[in-house]
């Protein structure tokens, strides 16, 4: 099997800032695709951008929290189980787990999709921000009525089917390995196709990190990289006032926005054989029987 790696850019359309480097970005083809936030202040720049296009690579980031304190948004439908005391979105996804309201979150995602189809984006596939529907807090997962909906819009989605073991967020959790069997099965059974593997790095600057730290260790990471589909994600930011004031270690938005143009990067990929590719390839190599999934499903449910 080939490795082929996906290098999705998350967070577009949350500010000027992330839309001039995804915008970049994919007119530069050194990225396979964004996730487009349908909540957040710079949708309707994005958006009318992708529109325009008719750019084949935007997909929906479904976004239930709301991290910055410069930059807070509300949900679409306004239920008050979505929100904080400000009336915004939780700032954390462990207040999102424990007050969301599971009819007002299938709802909200409803909108979400609503609004970025009705903007004209023909969406490639679905994601979400921060991982708010995992249940990776308190363990309430809505991963069940997330891949319901997915599979009524006939669209891939960012999950993992296996667990790479040098994952430095993934392999910190423990016992997930079930958790993600399931999950998984319940993909195939929905008949949502997803990637082999999610790749992980950390969000924001490790102690001592510079750029070139940076980019070593995301070259390293394509050499160790398995067979398959993996994807990885970027939060790439163009460098400007407004950002350096508000974003919290803002350098690793600009790094990560720089490394995709880097020569080296560039020749790790190809040095490592790994093929750039997107999410149109999983929906169309990465479907698996629908009815061989439920049984494997029901084995892993009822495994002790």
């Amino acid at each position: 099997m080939a490795k082929r790696l996906i290098i999705n850019c998350d967070d577009f359309g949350q500010s000027p800032a992330m839309n001039r480097a995804i915008m970049h970005l994919l007119e530069e083809g050194k990225v396979s695709s964004a996730t487009i936030m349908a909540v957040a202040p710079g949708f309707e720049e994005a958006a009318d951008w992708a529109a325009r296009r008719q750019q084949p690579n935007v997909g929906l980031h479904l976004t239930l929290t709301s991290e910055f304190d410069a930059l807070r948004w509300s949900s679409l439908t306004g239920h008050p189980s979505l929100h904080d005391a400000e009336g915004k979105q939780y700032r954390t996804v462990r207040e999102f787990e424990l007050g969301a309201e599971t009819g007002a979150v299938v709802k909200e995602i409803d909108a979400q999709y609503e609004r970025v189809k009705q903007a004209g984006i023909r969406i490639s596939h679905v994601d979400n921000h921060m991982g708010s529907l995992y249940g990776m807090e308190t363990g309430r997962s809505l991963l069940p009525q997330t891949f319901w909906k997915i599979s009524r819009w006939g669209l891939p989605s960012r999950f993992f089917r296996y667990i790479h073991p040098d994952d430095p967020l993934l392999r910190s959790l423990s016992g997930i390995e079930r958790p993600v069997a399931k999950a998984a099965a319940l993909a195939d059974t929905f008949g949502v196709p997803i990637p082999d593997y999610l790749l992980s790095h950390p969000f924001g600057l490790v102690e001592g990190e510079t750029y070139d730290s940076f980019k070593r260790s995301i070259i390293a990471k394509l050499y160790a990289l398995p067979e398959g589909v993996s994807e990885t994600y970027i939060h790439p930011g163009a460098e400007d006032a407004w950002m350096l004031a508000n974003i919290p270690q803002w350098e690793k938005r600009v790094w990560e926005f720089r490394l995709p143009f880097d020569d080296d990067f560039a020749y790790g990929l190809k040095d490592a054989g790994v093929e750039l590719t997107h999410y149109g390839y999983v929906q169309e190599h990465l479907r698996r029987p629908r009815f061989r999934s439920a049984f494997r499903l029901i084995r892993e449910l009822t495994r002790k």
